[in-house]
């Protein structure tokens, strides 16, 4: 419009036609820029962008995302993280698929940007055994955390307490490991319903070690007054036994004896 309404107005008529070509040039690569599909993926324009890029062996999340993605799939690569902030530009994204890959972590604010309108988030089948308190701080969407190596432990309990777990998978969220060893290869959400609190054994396993700590310092403390104590009488019995080996302590002793006797 801006370049139009300047060649109305301009007397070359060459100049005109170039600023309009190099107007168009730059709302093309603009348009080409916003809705990109990234190297060894596939999109489709369906109400939104599909962004395809299952098994596509990627080490990690793409960068330049189309920011009208609706449903982004990358099960079945190789990512192995997920940093803050990934996913913040695409706010239309309703379907994130990151299953059957090997990721370890997720770092807080992964999600960020995408907490409201996000309706599906998929992490099965991964590396994952915990995560921090606030990876899915507002988060809407229903979750799938199966088959993944989970640490039951307080940290995990209260990652749970906030999320929407996928009611079909659910009971696949199982202890891989826990602070209770009796739990282990239990389904979460079971061991948790049955009246587990394992913030509660969190705290008492803190109790125990600083009653532990505190009896070993008191040992010691006493060990060494003990210590002490022997070390004193030691030296007090060879500072007297010194004393009476003294010479003239010995011949004023005999004196002593001798006086005793005439009196």
């Amino acid at each position: 419009m801006g370049a139009s309404h300047r060649c109305r107005s301009s007397v070359k008529p060459s100049s005109c036609a170039s600023l309009v070509f190099v107007g168009t040039l730059w709302l093309l690569s603009a348009s080409m820029t916003a809705y990109a599909c990234p190297n060894n993926c596939h999109c489709t324009d369906r109400n939104g962008e599909v962004v395809q890029c299952t098994s596509r062996n990627l080490e990690n999340i793409p960068l330049n995302l189309p920011k009208d993605t609706v449903v982004l799939l990358l099960s079945s690569n190789r990512i192995r993280n997920i940093p803050k902030e990934t996913f913040s530009d695409l706010h239309r994204l309703r379907e994130l698929n990151l299953s059957h890959n090997a990721i370890e972590s997720v770092e807080v604010g992964a999600f960020q940007g995408i907490s409201e309108s996000l309706r599906t988030l998929d992490l099965s089948n991964n590396h994952l055994s915990s995560l921090p308190k606030d990876t899915f701080a507002k988060l809407h969407a229903r979750v799938r955390l199966s088959h993944n190596p989970w640490h039951c432990e307080c940290s995990l309990q209260e990652v749970l307490r906030e999320l929407r777990l996928d009611p079909e998978t659910v009971n696949d969220v199982s202890c891989s490991t826990s602070v209770q060893e009796e739990y282990v290869g239990q389904a979460v959400i079971q061991v948790l319903d049955s009246g587990i609190n394992f913030c509660n054994f969190h705290h008492k396993t803190t109790d125990v070690a600083m009653f532990v700590a505190m009896f070993c310092w008191f040992t010691m403390v006493t060990a060494y007054i003990m210590y002490y104590i022997k070390h004193n009488q030691e030296d007090a019995r060879r500072h007297m036994e010194y004393l009476k080996s003294l010479p003239s302590t010995s011949h004023i002793s005999k004196e002593y004896d001798t006086a005793s006797s005439v009196f």
